[in-house]
């Protein structure tokens, strides 16, 4: 392609929905914002591929330049900058604090949750040395200082997918959708409320029972939340259905890339299933992600990607390309999936002496019923998203956790505080 892979992500539409990825890392001690302004603009030098800002080419294509000027970090408020507005140096990335909580506020055009770890582990790791004068020992860490990674900046291309056909395709059971949940949450504006939820456990607690119920990290979530929509979906729902992203970039040979390139699994849970045993849960789960995964299955989804963004780039001007990227949006159609709920895990991240400093970390996306799974060394934390009150989903997931014995700490709810971009 002629363009950045990254550029494409910004024809989407965010007339309802916001394309914006929001990290909160909370440390363990009030925030210094001298010490963290100085801390992201040493940290964003090694990622050449975040500090950029937005162009319009000729041919009406969202371009991106280098952008030399500082990344801005602000005091929270209720109502945060755009991204790539003046007001953040045209930067698709700033930051902002309050008390010992620091937001990275990062385009979805530019990476996913797992493509953020590198940049805002730097950043913590040099904010860390700064303020408290010492040189954690963090090995996993990229330092300032250290060079791009191989293949830190490849992009996908077809001719890395296998030359045979898929030889599964999962046939999904029509599980129900929040279909109204959404319509408030998107166009109404007395039941909109955006907010999450965080939970904390230890990372002992979730590992033990993900082996003695034949679990992964991830398919722990995905069922316990199953379990509690059986709890309060009436009746009529017969099928409650999981989704969870897979980043094919490791299987592609391009483990090290940046780039936002996600396939989606899908788990169909019958009402009457989700009473089974744990470990006959545990085993369906892991089963199907592991299935879903496999390159050779998951590359017709890859395909369409790429074939999309290609056709994009052939048609000229910007308001032909947003039209084209709506009116062919993988997420919409008769084609399209999706499950009742959406659980990710972007990975466990091995912070070496850094994490001492670090109380928690979470993600916070747009989305309803949308949850995102985060580790740090031997802590495990669960964001819960919502577009409307999800009290009563939250209710029934502590109620799930407490008849398992599963120990938590839960906070909230708090306001997403969600932005979205400005390019001109």
């Amino acid at each position: 392609m002629k363009y950045s892979f990254d550029t494409y992500r910004l024809y989407q539409s965010e007339k309802r929905f916001s394309y914006l990825l929001r990290i909160k890392v909370t440390m363990k001690e009030e925030v210094d914002c001298r010490v963290l302004e100085s801390a992201v603009n040493t940290a964003i030098k090694r990622y050449p591929y975040l500090a950029v800002r937005v162009i319009t080419q000729p041919d009406g294509a969202y371009d991106f330049l280098p952008n030399d000027e500082k990344v801005v970090v602000i005091k929270t408020s209720a109502n945060m900058p755009n991204l790539g507005e003046e007001k953040v140096n045209r930067h698709l990335v700033f930051l902002d604090y309050e008390g010992r909580d620091i937001y990275f506020n990062i385009s979805h055009s530019l990476c996913g949750g797992h493509g953020s770890f590198p940049f805002i582990m730097t950043t913590i790791y040099q904010y860390v040395k700064e303020k408290y004068n010492v040189e954690p020992y963090a090995p996993a860490i990229r330092k300032p200082d250290s060079p791009l990674l191989e293949n830190e900046m490849a992009e996908p291309t077809v001719d890395m997918l296998p030359n045979k056909p898929s030889a599964y395709k999962y046939k999904g059971k029509k599980p129900t959708l929040m279909a109204m949940d959404y319509m408030n949450g998107l166009l109404n504006p007395f039941k909109r409320k955006p907010n999450y939820m965080e939970f904390a456990f230890r990372q002992k607690d979730i590992m033990e029972f993900a082996h003695q119920n034949d679990f992964s990290v991830v398919s722990v979530f995905i069922v316990l939340m199953a379990k509690a929509l059986d709890k309060v979906l009436p009746e009529k729902c017969k099928v409650i259905g999981a989704e969870t992203a897979n980043c094919p970039l490791e299987q592609m040979g391009i483990g090290n890339a940046h780039v936002d390139l996600l396939t989606h699994i899908f788990i169909d849970y019958d009402r009457e299933i989700l009473s089974r045993e744990m470990d006959f849960l545990g085993t369906m789960t892991r089963g199907n992600i592991i299935l879903q995964k496999d390159l050779n299955t998951c590359q017709d989804e890859i395909r369409k990607v790429i074939k999309l963004y290609e056709e994009t780039e052939k048609i000229t001007g910007k308001k032909n390309k947003i039209k084209y990227i709506e009116e062919n949006n993988l997420s919409k159609g008769k084609d399209a999936r999706h499950g009742t709920f959406l659980c990710n895990y972007t990975g466990r991240m091995d912070w070496g002496e850094v994490g001492k400093y670090v109380e928690s970390y979470v993600a916070i996306i747009e989305g309803h019923l949308t949850m995102e799974v985060t580790s740090i060394d031997n802590r495990i934390f669960l964001s819960i998203m919502y577009l409307i009150d999800g009290s009563k989903y939250t209710k029934a997931f502590i109620e799930v956790l407490d008849e398992l014995s599963i120990p938590y700490r839960a906070k909230g709810p708090f306001p997403k505080n969600l932005g979205k971009h400005h390019v001109d």
